[in-house]
């Protein structure tokens, strides 16, 4: 299913149950006491997402293995199909990758805002390039895609939250997040990239100074450096003291309240976000707390830390990033940010990959250069060019791919745990119904998986959710195939799924089930609302090949049917359903 200007049919009909949160054009929002409201002094609760890979690529968003940094990226490209070729591939990346149909899309989804990542090589020289020291030369194309992403968001009533994700120097030793080059001092090793820095913010402050759209600025993304222990404590996470880090969030906001009295400032702790020893108390009456939130359980717990920051400082606090897991994860985790009156903002809107709104689809010619950049074959610089030029295309809203299941789990299923079609299943005029297709809806009511999400940082060994991570997020484990295109693998004993299935024609049906097993000992049953269509069917050896099993003479009646496919005892994989007429 493809992105629209004005979003997919059917994701409209699922979203009909939406309330949008939107601004509304309700002016700037503000902090009161330990909540975000608009100028009516009404709550608003953020429900945004991310736009990382846009200014900012990370490796992973790429299928990149081997370079995690956007600057090693853009010098493998330099060397392969020159610099010429690579700055036409950027050109085109950065006018595809987010436009106007994407916020049309999410604003229909029932998305009120957005984060806006920006590198700051977009906006400004490096204090390296600068004619000379200490001179600030400002670049437009930053500067004009944020206009335009503004003009947009205001449009729908979203705001939009500035996000400095690349500092000049680099933020932290985690190398991706900030685009850093560890050859060259880091914003915390260069007094010029953090003048820089607080040059960059006085800059988009005065020009955004008047702009209600605008959220507010979330100054610096992510923080992960070890100021006391710079050998075991690389990422910040043990810092008690924090001191530098305060002194420049501090000497920042001073700047941006110069020529902005009127939007929030948003500050993160050290540790990627999290760690506030010492970065607290606040120094400013219009401040968000931000916290990261990833792969840990979704429990009182999990955010305890950042709701005693909120009661002792009686100041809002705002999750700016979460996300890259399961269905269930995200359903959990907003029912559980919501409880506590808590916005959220997820990441990211787009990339390649499946666990996130929109996926951008690859191309033959750029997965040879993904080989030849992880290290396997070998590439033509015109075909590599090629792809790449293809892949910005492909980035753009009309072009990819949406998936229904995670916008579904991010705001009807908070709500509503019904499930619901995830295709028109009408038979015998579509006499297939691939095992992929199983409804939307939370596990235990449309699907049952034993692992369903990720909770590593938690102490859990289990990666979770749909470990073939293709097709959908639930999770179900769906695996690419060849013929058939899709099916369901690492299949456990008690699991299953169920279909929505329209019957046109009453009679009596020839059922056949796909199966593929490596052994013997795989049984499954099939039933609907009223009867069983088959119990305790055996799967037998198929020697990794599929085979089909048929049950005969299933009498079906006209009506809608809701059919359930279990496995008594797992071990085996299933590919799809087939009902022929008699």
């Amino acid at each position: 299913m493809k992105c629209t200007t004005f979003a997919v049919k059917e994701i409209l009909l699922l979203c009909l149950f939406s309330i949008h949160l939107s601004s509304k054009g309700q002016g700037f929002l503000k902090a009161d006491g330990q909540k975000i409201v608009n100028e009516k002094g009404e709550n608003v609760l953020l429900r945004g997402i991310g736009l990382g890979g846009w200014m900012l690529q990370e490796g992973y968003m790429l299928h990149l293995n081997r370079e995690g940094q956007q600057y090693r990226i853009r010098q493998r490209m330099d060397s392969l199909i020159g610099k010429n070729a690579t700055d036409s591939f950027y050109t085109a990346w950065l006018n595809n990758h987010t436009t106007r149909a994407d916020i049309d899309s999410l604003h229909a989804w029932g998305f009120n805002s957005v984060r806006l990542p920006m590198h700051y090589r977009l906006f400004t020289l490096s204090p390296d390039e600068e004619p000379a020291a200490g001179e600030n030369t400002f670049v437009n194309t930053g500067f004009d895609l944020t206009d335009s992403l503004i003009s947009w968001c205001k449009s729908r009533g979203m705001y939009v939250f500035l996000d400095l994700h690349a500092a000049p120097g680099g933020q932290g030793n985690d190398l991706n997040i900030s685009d850093r080059d560890p050859s060259k001092p880091s914003l915390w090793q260069s007094e010029a990239a953090k003048k820089k820095t607080i040059a960059l913010w006085t800059k988009l402050a005065s020009r955004y100074a008047n702009e209600p759209a605008v959220g507010g600025y979330d100054i610096l993304n992510e923080p992960n450096w070890g100021f006391e222990d710079t050998v075991n404590d690389l990422n910040g996470t043990k810092e008690q003291k924090n001191i530098p880090l305060r002194q420049l969030l501090i000497a920042i906001t001073r700047a941006i309240r110069s020529v902005d009295q009127k939007h929030l400032v948003i500050i993160e702790g050290n540790g990627w976000g999290n760690n506030y020893k010492g970065v607290v108390p606040p120094w400013d009456g219009n401040m968000v707390l931000s916290f990261h939130k990833y792969w840990n359980y979704n429990d009182e717990k999990s955010i305890q830390y950042i709701l005693d920051y909120r009661n002792k400082y009686n100041i809002p606090v705002w999750l700016g990033e979460t996300g890259e897991n399961s269905n269930t994860w995200f359903t959990d985790a907003v029912l559980l940010l919501e409880s506590h009156n808590i916005g959220w903002a997820w990441w990211p809107l787009k990339k390649l990959g499946n666990n996130n709104p929109l996926q951008i689809a690859s191309n033959p010619a750029y997965d040879s250069l993904v080989d030849y950049w992880n290290g396997k074959n070998s590439v033509a610089p015109k075909n590599a060019y090629a792809g790449l030029m293809q892949l910005a295309q492909d980035s753009r809203c009309e072009k990819n791919i949406v998936h229904r299941d995670v916008i579904d789990a991010m705001f009807r299923q908070t709500h509503d745990r019904k499930n619901l079609p995830f295709k028109i299943h009408e038979i015998p005029k579509d006499p297939v119904i691939w095992a992929v297709d199983f409804d939307l809806g939370p596990n235990s009511v449309a699907y049952y998986d034993l692992d369903t999400g990720s909770y590593w940082v938690s102490g859990s060994k289990e990666r979770g959710g749909n470990l073939g991570r293709v097709y959908r997020n639930d999770g179900v484990d769906i695996y690419p195939g060849q013929n058939p295109p899709f099916f369901v693998g690492k299949i456990e004993s008690g699991e299953w799924m169920e279909y929505t299935i329209r019957v046109a024609r009453q009679g009596l049906y020839n059922v056949n089930v796909l199966v593929s097993s490596d052994s013997t000992g795989g049984v499954f049953s099939i039933e609907t609302d009223h009867n069983y269509i088959a119990t305790n069917m055996a799967v037998p050896l198929t020697g990794g090949q599929w085979k089909t099993l048929t049950i005969k003479n299933v009498a079906l009646e006209s009506g809608t049917l809701h059919l359930k496919f279990k496995a008594i005892k797992g071990g085996f994989r299933f590919a799809q359903i087939g009902f022929i007429l008699q």
